[in-house]
């Protein structure tokens, strides 16, 4: 690592608090019916962020619906008690995965490196499926952004090697 990203690390907040919005119609619409919703990911990265020191303080489950992923980044965005929002699922390549597509306009920077290294390890791990993938990580309004596919292992896979690792850095900038 190179020394002024070092400087710019220990100069990062050290506790960041997070948003997590699971994307999932079937679990949205299993919720709606008042059935048990098993949500592994959504689980998985909270518990992760919460071992790391960190807080969640806004947790939901919603359906691939682009007005209802819009008002949920939009109420990220607007709440002043937040320094990222991960959102989990509908990133794949089906008509009805809307997250990227989204999210993404709400951007004002992308952070292209989020997808391509998220797809370099996820190759690592599970060979050519991983050209399916797709993520993307950006910054609006001073808090970072993160769009990850909805399976366990790529959750995991992102928060622990990308996430954890750079939202602090990430955020510094972004409030600069």
């Amino acid at each position: 690592m190179s020394e002024s990203s070092k400087r710019h690390k220990a100069q990062a907040p050290t506790t960041l608090k997070y948003a997590i919005f699971t994307c999932s119609t079937s679990r949205y619409n299993q919720s709606k019916k008042g059935e048990k919703v098993e949500d592994v990911s959504g689980d998985l990265i909270e518990t992760s962020l919460k071992n790391a020191g960190n807080m969640v303080v806004l947790r939901g489950l919603i359906p691939d619906d682009s007005d209802i992923i819009e008002k949920s980044v939009n109420k990220a965005l607007k709440s002043p008690d937040l320094d990222a929002a991960i959102f989990c699922g509908g990133t794949g390549i089906t008509p009805s995965d809307v997250t990227i597509e989204t999210v993404s306009p709400f951007l004002e920077k992308v952070l292209p490196g989020f997808g391509e290294i998220f797809r370099r390890l996820s190759f690592d791990q599970i060979g050519s499926p991983a050209v399916l993938s797709r993520a993307i990580a950006g910054v609006a309004k001073g808090k970072a952004i993160f769009c990850l596919p909805g399976s366990p292992n790529a959750a995991r896979l992102c928060v622990e090697k990308l996430i954890l690792p750079e939202a602090p850095h990430i955020v510094k900038h972004a409030r600069e």
